[in-house]
């Protein structure tokens, strides 16, 4: 349709304030609306609030806003309880109740599946979102910058949202209480040592980072000091320190990154005392984790999400299983009591030594990983006679490999089971797929409370 002269002299400038009524959540968290047909972007505002907005950006597709004023209020909008909730931005969602955000992610799957396929929505499966009993203090890792004022006192915590300020973060509500303790506690250390800290502005300074991990079941604590040099004063100290002070701790690792990077952690890892693993437990696994193995960040959350993946594979003790994206073997092995087999594939090498290793700990026989991608490994394998009943994918948040769908809709299986942390890639795939494979139900799952991010296990089967 050809614009006309009075659709362009309606369009939003920035700075202008308009009223806007909030249709749904976006895929950030953000408030939706629709202002003279324009889709405005509002950070805070609920689906069902009437709000006062002043234009922020303005993109060739989208504007952003920013709530003036709130003229009708969301019945399910709450206080958040975090004191330095909307400074931090960690979280997106502490101010809507539990209760709705469950609701709301569900709709944010539904959003991401008109967007992206042609489905019949109304024919589809969609559950509602598995959600948690205790929806706080559930992460099992925290990575937290390190900086220092003026006064010499050193903060750590996580740069504001959309800013280069250092906000200080001593007791995260979503993070582990160990975790939070032990963070604090090493920060404490650092400042009474008088550690030199990293600046990012002079580029000097060692110490950048304290990420700490706890191990959920065993309550074993690592901590990684993440440092610009090898050499740190006083290190002999400040590792006697945090064996007097925080007994928790069971692994003290360095790890070191001295380039200009927004990545965490450099290539060179020392283990300085303790172990150079913690335990943690999922279901009957237990698992030994590295400074640099990844592992899900909500333990609790995972057993039912794994749950609902060996659910929806439905096993019968005789699947052949493809295990796609296998990482250290996690699902393949919650799988593989049920399965005759189970070939795992991923193309990082250190994981796949892990993942035989965790099988070969565990007893499980039935289970074998190997390095490379699955558009490589499927056709070889139906080539040489072994054909997989049942394949699984936890992809990245880009999605799946235009290569590794072509090779599942030549490889044919029965099942395709398909554990997604991100809703517009998955509805992505699985409209590549509609052709070949039919969507049984999407089951949502809440690994992230009070954040914008809903995961989801989506059973397909052939046509």
């Amino acid at each position: 349709m050809k614009e006309t002269g009075k659709k362009r002299s309606i369009k939003i400038e920035e700075g202008q304030t308009f009223p806007l009524s909030i249709k749904r959540l976006g895929i950030n968290g953000e408030g939706v609306g629709y202002f003279k047909r324009q889709v405005v972007f509002v950070p805070g505002a609920l689906p069902g609030e009437e709000v006062l907005v002043e234009a922020t950006k303005i993109q060739p597709k989208f504007a952003e806003g920013k709530v003036k004023k709130i003229r009708k209020q969301s019945p399910f909008r709450v206080k958040p309880p975090c004191p330095i909730y909307e400074e931090c931005g960690g979280c997106q969602l502490q101010h809507l109740a539990y209760e709705q955000q469950l609701k709301e992610k569900r709709d944010i799957v539904i959003q991401s599946l008109e967007r992206h396929t042609k489905l019949q929505l109304h024919k589809l499966d969609i559950r509602k979102t598995i959600g948690m009993d205790e929806p706080w203090n559930y992460r099992n890792k925290s990575q937290f910058q390190v900086g220092q004022q003026k006064n010499g006192q050193v903060i750590a915590g996580l740069y504001g949202l959309d800013s280069h300020r250092l906000i200080p973060i001593q007791n995260c509500m979503v993070q582990h209480d160990l975790t939070n303790k032990v963070s604090e506690g090493v920060r404490q250390i650092l400042e009474d040592l008088q550690i030199p800290i990293y600046d990012e502005r002079k580029r000097k300074g060692i110490v950048r980072t304290i990420v700490t991990r706890a191990g959920f079941s065993s309550g074993e604590v690592q901590v990684v000091l993440i440092t610009t040099q090898k050499e740190v004063p006083r290190k002999k100290l400040l590792m006697a320190e945090i064996q007097e002070r925080l007994p928790e701790v069971t692994s003290l690792v360095q790890n070191i990154n001295g380039n200009k990077t927004s990545l965490i952690f450099g290539e060179k890892t020392i283990h300085l005392r303790g172990e150079e693993v913690i335990q943690e437990t999922l279901g009957d696994l237990s698992f030994e984790l590295s400074a640099r193995a990844f592992f899900q960040l909500n333990p609790i959350q995972t057993v039912k999400l794994y749950d609902e993946v060996k659910e929806a594979a439905g096993l019968t003790g005789k699947e052949k299983i493809a295990d796609a994206y296998c990482g250290v073997g996690t699902i393949g092995m919650w799988l593989a009591s049920g399965a005759s087999e189970v070939r795992g594939m991923d193309t990082i090498e250190s994981a796949i030594i892990d993942a035989n290793e965790n099988a070969r700990k565990h007893g499980i026989l039935n289970a074998t990983y190997v390095t490379g991608t699955a558009e490589h490994w499927l056709p070889k394998w139906v080539n040489e006679g072994w054909r997989p009943d049942v394949i699984v994918v936890d992809p990245p948040r880009t999605g799946c490999d235009k290569k590794l769908l072509d090779a599942i809709i030549q490889v044919k299986p029965k099942k395709f089971v398909y554990v997604s942390c991100n809703p517009s890639t998955l509805a992505k795939d699985i409209d590549y797929l509609s052709k070949d494979y039919q969507v049984e139900y999407i089951q949502p799952v809440d690994m992230f409370p009070h954040t914008a991010h809903v995961e989801a296990v989506a059973k397909l089967v052939k046509k």
